[in-house]
């Protein structure tokens, strides 16, 4: 009797207890579609577990695109595990991963970018991580092809919004935007000739320690055809295909030693003008900025690749060829803001190699970090659209007088101090 008696008693808490549940009210997040999404926050955002879950990039929505094309967006996240072009320290293939990794607390509190006064998880359009291309690790030549195709295939897609409206393709439609997580810097050749199925030569902003434009005679001794393809010759192969707009393109960053003068007369000949690390204590970051700008413009489709050493070991250990005396990680996304109105139509960040890195994962949130940098430069832009092309342009000349200007003042505050 005192048994039944128990029971009943329980069986009633508990649907007391379900009855309370019904009435709560549920908050949600950015992310709508994940369950732990119930905290509120300020716009409708939260913090939640970011070290739970499945990593994608900045815990972005995944959807396997080169499977399906049901998912239409406007920036996606792509992944190219390759690594079998790199000369030095290999194990960039893990990079995708890492810097998915390293980007888990990007929008932890809203993912809102103070400097550049946008949100790039929430904004006009949608934005995806899509995974990575299937890559072999056994035939380099194979593999550059995979990288190529799973590229244009996204790339070549119709966007998520104006669809419909003139883009600035060469074919004058409006294409989505693509940010490729390396892998070794080999695999930008196959990604520009991607880009030139859908934007002809394009102009590139090349942040590297390294030129990457040496004959393969010079890199490597070109022992055969695919040998004569690697990470230090790519940008050579890119010129001589026709894939680069002549004389636009610039390195920063540039700190590597030569195999003599001559390099850098190679380099001029592959279209490409240089910024050397050293120059950011005379010309400061502002100088850097306005050298890039004046370089490509405002007004045609640019390509930005990013070698994540161009940031000095201590900031990012984890790389296949590092070179002490770069640049700190803020002042890289400095530079980097200092890009605002800029057409870049793709991007790619390479050569994070995890299994360098510390236990704090230093160089695969720099890595993450500066990618949050890109993708808003992206979003403020706007779509790839015609329409307000020369708008964007001149807000980017003036957020980069500002720069200079504040770069101005804070020199005389300090001579006056002194």
């Amino acid at each position: 009797m005192l048994f039944k008696a128990l029971t009943l008693f329980s069986l009633s808490g508990a649907a007391l207890c379900h009855g309370d549940h019904e009435h709560q009210t549920t908050f949600s997040g950015p992310h709508k579609s994940l369950w732990y999404n119930t905290l509120p926050g300020d716009g409708g955002t939260q913090a939640d577990s970011v070290f739970s879950g499945i990593s994608t990039f900045g815990r972005l929505p995944y959807f396997p695109c080169l499977a399906s094309d049901e998912e239409k967006f406007d920036i996606a996240f792509l992944g190219a595990p390759f690594d079998t072009g790199t000369s030095y320290r290999p194990g960039a293939r893990f990079g995708p991963s890492g810097i998915r990794q390293g980007s888990r607390r990007l929008n932890l509190y809203g993912g809102y970018n103070v400097p550049m006064a946008a949100n790039p998880f929430n904004f006009w359009g949608k934005v995806i991580d899509c995974g990575d291309i299937p890559v072999t690790s056994y035939d380099n030549a194979y593999a550059i092809q995979q990288i190529e195709d799973g590229h244009n295939t996204l790339l070549m897609r119709s966007p998520h919004t104006a669809a419909h409206k003139r883009g600035l393709s060469k074919h004058g439609k409006t294409l989505p935007r693509i940010i490729t997580l390396g892998g070794d810097h080999t695999i930008t050749l196959p990604l520009l000739r991607s880009v030139n199925k859908a934007y002809g030569p394009i102009s590139v902003v090349h942040f590297d320690s390294h030129l990457d434009t040496w004959k393969p005679k010079v890199f490597g001794g070109a022992p055969s055809k695919q040998a004569a393809i690697n990470h230090g010759t790519y940008f050579y192969h890119a010129s001589q295909e026709g894939l680069l707009a002549n004389d636009t393109n610039i390195h920063a960053g540039i700190r590597t030693t030569l195999s003599g003068p001559t390099d850098y007369d190679n380099d001029g000949y592959c279209g490409f003008t240089r910024i050397e690390a050293r120059e950011i204590d005379t010309l400061g970051t502002a100088g850097i900025i306005s050298a890039i700008r004046e370089r490509v413009g405002t007004e045609n489709p640019v390509y930005l690749s990013i070698d994540i050493d161009t940031l000095d070991p201590a900031f990012a250990p984890a790389t296949g060829t590092p070179e002490t005396g770069g640049w700190s990680t803020r002042e890289l996304r400095t530079i980097i803001r200092g890009l605002e109105g800029i057409n870049f139509v793709a991007a790619d960040i390479v050569e994070v190699a995890p299994a360098y890195d510390t236990n704090a994962e230093l160089t695969t949130m720099a890595a993450a970090d500066t990618l949050f940098e890109v993708m808003t430069l992206m979003v403020k832009r706007g779509p790839l659209t015609v329409e307000g092309l020369g708008e964007s342009g001149q807000q980017g000349e003036a957020a980069a007088a500002e720069e200079e200007e504040k770069e101005a003042q804070d020199a005389d505050k300090g001579a006056q101090e002194l």
